[in-house]
C-alpha cells in the first residue's frame, strides 16, 4: 500500500504522475515506480527508496510523448521493500501493468494455481498475483472489462488499483474494494488517485468511487460500473475547495486528528485474513512454540500497548508475562529460562533500544518475535519471526493509531495462542470473534461524538498544570497512555496511576487545581473505581470519568461512552484519551504533529 495516481490526457504523463506521487509523500513509502505507453508497448520503471532514486533514472528517457500512465509509492506488505517488490507490476507477456493498494488475502492460493499454469513470478508481492489474474481473465473473456470483472470475482481482501493496457492506449482502469481510490476530471484530461492531493493542482472536481466500482476512463470520458455485473453506474462530481495541505490531512485539522479517525480503518485492515471460520489466522506464529513465559519489551506507547496485554495473555493464554521498557531491560542482566520468548513491539522497528534488546535475547539463545509496522525494518530482520501490523504510515509524532494496531494483533495473538494451549474457553473464543469485526462500524459511528465532549472537557480544564489518570485492570495501561500523550502535545504534567496506588502517596496532591481522569466502565472492577473517585472528590478534587451507560458512578463530569464486550472496551477508551489531549493542545494552541523535543522514530538511546 501507499500512493496510487493515474493519468490520461493531453500534456506529458510522466511530470503529472511524479509530481502526484511527490505530493502523497507525506503517505510514507519505501519505493515508488511508474508505467507509461511509448511505442513499443508498456514501459516500467521502479526504483527502491525515495522518489529521489526514481528521477534518476527517469533522467535522460524520452517520455515527452507518452500522455497516459500510471505511478505508485510503496509501503511494504508482502515482500521487501527491493525493486523488484516495488509497484507497477506487470503480467507475463507484458500486456498489462498495474499499481495496488490493499492485501489479496488469497494470493498464495492463486499465485499457486497460476504457477501450475506455467506462469512465471518476478516478486513476492499480491501485486504481481492480482495482475496475473486479470490478464488471465481478459484471455477468457477477450475483453478488459469483463476480464477485470472475473478476475476480482475470484479475489478475496482488499484493493484499489489501477490498470494499464498495452492494447489499449491512452485508457486505464480502476477498482476499489476497501480501499480508498477517485476520480480528478479535468478538462481533456483525467485522473485516478488514492488521495485528493496527487491532482489538486489540475482540477478540483472529484469523483469518490465506492466499495465494488470499476471505472474506465481516458482523457476524454469517465464512465463506473459495477464490478461483477457491469453495469453503469450515476456518480456526482463533487468540487473540492481544500489546499493541497488540507487535502492531504483529509480535510482534517491535524495528521494526527486524521490518524485516531483512521482507527475503524486500521482495525479492519488488521483483522483482514486473520478470523477465518471461526478461527485465528496467524501464519507467523507456527514457526514459534507457545512460550511458557513470555517477555515483553518495548517504549514508550507500545509498551503501554505490552502492559494491556499482559492481562489478557494470563488470563486466556494462561501464560506468565513480564513487560519491560526497553532502555531498563538492556542495562539489566537478565534471566533466562527454558520455553522463553521475547516479543519486541516497535512502530517503527528501529527504535534502538528495542534492538538492542534483541541482541541480549539472540545472545542469550532466545527465539524473538517482532510486532512491527514496517516490512524489512530493522526490528523484522532480525526477529525469528515477525507480525506486521499494517497499519499503514503514521505521521504524526504522537503515536495514536499504531497502538490501536499493536492492541488488534495482540489480542488475536493471544486468542491463537490460547487455542494452542487448550486453555481457552471456547465461549471467549466464539465472542471476541463474533464482536471483533463489528468493532469497526462502533467506532467509526461513536468518534464525532467523542470528539465533541472531548473539545468541550479540554476547554473546560485548560487551566489545570497537572492530571491524575487513574484506571484498574487492563485500564490503568490506556491511563498510562492517556497521560503520556497529554504530556505529549499539550506540555501539561500528567501522571497515569493504578487507581489502588492512589492512597499510597499521590493522594497528597489532590485539591481543586489538580483533576483527575479516570476510567471508571461497567467492568468488574468499577465498584472499586468508585471508591477511589470518592476519596479524591472528599479532597475537593475534580473528575472526568469515562463510563458505560447505566454504570456510572456519582461524579461531576461523566463522560459516556458506548458499551462493547469485555476487552474491547478498550477500543473506544483508547481515542477518549487521545482526543482530550488533542483537543486540550488545539485550545493551547500547540504544535499538534510536531511536539516540541520529540522525533518520530527515537534510533538513538
Amino acid at each position: 500500500m501507499c500512493g496510487i495516481i493515474g493519468y490520461t490526457g493531453h500534456r506529458p504523463a510522466i511530470p503529472a504522475i511524479v509530481e502526484g506521487l511527490r505530493r502523497l509523500e507525506y503517505r510514507g513509502y519505501d519505493s515508488a515506480g511508474v508505467a507509461y505507453e511509448e511505442p513499443q508497448g508498456l514501459k516500467v520503471i521502479r526504483a527502491e527508496g525515495k522518489l529521489g532514486a526514481l528521477d534518476q533514472k527517469i533522467a535522460g528517457l524520452d517520455t515527452a510523448s507518452s500522455v497516459c500512465g500510471v505511478g505508485h509509492t510503496r509501503w511494504a506488505t508482502h515482500g521487501l521493500p527491493v525493486e523488484r517488490n516495488a509497484h507497477p507490476h506487470m503480467d507475463g507477456d507484458g500486456k498489462f501493468a498495474l499499481v495496488h493498494n490493499g492485501i489479496i488475502e488469497n494470493y498464495a492460493e492463486l499465485k499457486a494455481e497460476l504457477v501450475a499454469e506455467g506462469h512465471v513470478f518476478l516478486s513476492e508481492t499480491d501485486t504481481e498475483v492480482l495482475v496475473h489474474v486479470i490478464a488471465k481473465g481478459v484471455e477468457l473473456t477477450g475483453d478488459v472489462r469483463r476480464g477485470i470483472s472475473w478476475a476480482l470475482s475470484r479475489v478475496d481482501g482488499a484493493y484499489a488499483f489501477a490498470l494499464l493496457s498495452r492494447e489499449h492506449p491512452g485508457k486505464i482502469w480502476a477498482s476499489r474494494k476497501a480501499s480508498p481510490l477517485l476520480m480528478g476530471i479535468g478538462t481533456g484530461e483525467n485522473f485516478l488517485a488514492s488521495d485528493i492531493p496527487a491532482f489538486l493542482p489540475y482540477t478540483r472536481e472529484v469523483v469518490f468511487l465506492d466499495n465494488g466500482e470499476l471505472v474506465e476512463i481516458d482523457a476524454a470520458s469517465w464512465q463506473v460500473f459495477d464490478s461483477l455485473t457491469l453495469e453503469p453506474k450515476v456518480k456526482e462530481v463533487k468540487h473540492i475547495s481544500w489546499d493541497v495541505q488540507a487535502a492531504q490531512k483529509d480535510g482534517f485539522k491535524h495528521f494526527m486528528l486524521k490518524e485516531i479517525f483512521e482507527q475503524p480503518k486500521v482495525i479492519r485492515d488488521c483483522l483482514t485474513g486473520r478470523i477465518q471460520k471461526g478461527r485465528v489466522v496467524l501464519p507467523e506464529l507456527d514457526a514459534l512454540n507457545v512460550p511458557q513465559r513470555l517477555t515483553v519489551v518495548a517504549c514508550g506507547t507500545s509498551y503501554h500497548a505490552g502492559l494491556w496485554a499482559k492481562y489478557l495473555l494470563e488470563s486466556w493464554a494462561r501464560i506468565p508475562v513480564q513487560v519491560e521498557i526497553a532502555s531498563e531491560f538492556r542495562y539489566r542482566d537478565s534471566v533466562f529460562l527454558p520455553g522463553d520468548l521475547v516479543l519486541t513491539i516497535s512502530q517503527s522497528g528501529e527504535t534502538a533500544d528495542t534492538l538492542a534488546a534483541i541482541r541480549i535475547a539472540r545472545e542469550a539463545g532466545v527465539p524473538i518475535l517482532g510486532l512491527c509496522n514496517v516490512v524489512g525494518s530493522s526490528i523484522a530482520r532480525e526477529s525469528d519471526a515477525v507480525v506486521y501490523t499494517q497499519a499503514g504510515p503514521e505521521i504524526s509524532v504522537a503515536s495514536t493509531k499504531a497502538m490501536c494496531s499493536q492492541m488488534v494483533l495482540l489480542l488475536l495473538m493471544t486468542l491463537s495462542w490460547g487455542v494452542r494451549k487448550g486453555v481457552l474457553q471456547g465461549e471467549i473464543l466464539e465472542r471476541c470473534l463474533h464482536d471483533l469485526p463489528l468493532l469497526p462500524d462502533q467506532l467509526e459511528a461513536e468518534l464525532p461524538t467523542i470528539r465533541e465532549k472531548a473539545k468541550t472537557l479540554s476547554q473546560e480544564y485548560a487551566d489545570a498544570r497537572s492530571f491524575f489518570f487513574l484506571g484498574r485492570g487492563q485500564n490503568f495501561p490506556l491511563a498510562l497512555e492517556g497521560a503520556l500523550k497529554l504530556k505529549e502535545i499539550s506540555y501539561i504534567h500528567a501522571e497515569g496511576y493504578a487507581a489502588g496506588e492512589m492512597k499510597h502517596g499521590p493522594i497528597a496532591l489532590i485539591d481543586q487545581h489538580f483533576p483527575t481522569f479516570a476510567m471508571a466502565l461497567g467492568d468488574e472492577l468499577l465498584q472499586k473505581v468508585a471508591s477511589n473517585l470518592q476519596e479524591v472528590q472528599a479532597r475537593g478534587g475534580r473528575i472526568i470519568a469515562l463510563v458505560n451507560p447505566g454504570a456510572s458512578p456519582a461524579v461531576e463530569n461523566p463522560w459516556v461512552l458506548s458499551d462493547a464486550w469485555g476487552p474491547l472496551k478498550s477500543f473506544l477508551v483508547l481515542p477518549a484519551v487521545q482526543l482530550f489531549a488533542y483537543e486540550m493542545a488545539v485550545y493551547l494552541g500547540k504544535d499538534v504533529d510536531q511536539p516540541r523535543n520529540l522525533a518520530k522514530s527515537v534510533t538513538v538511546e
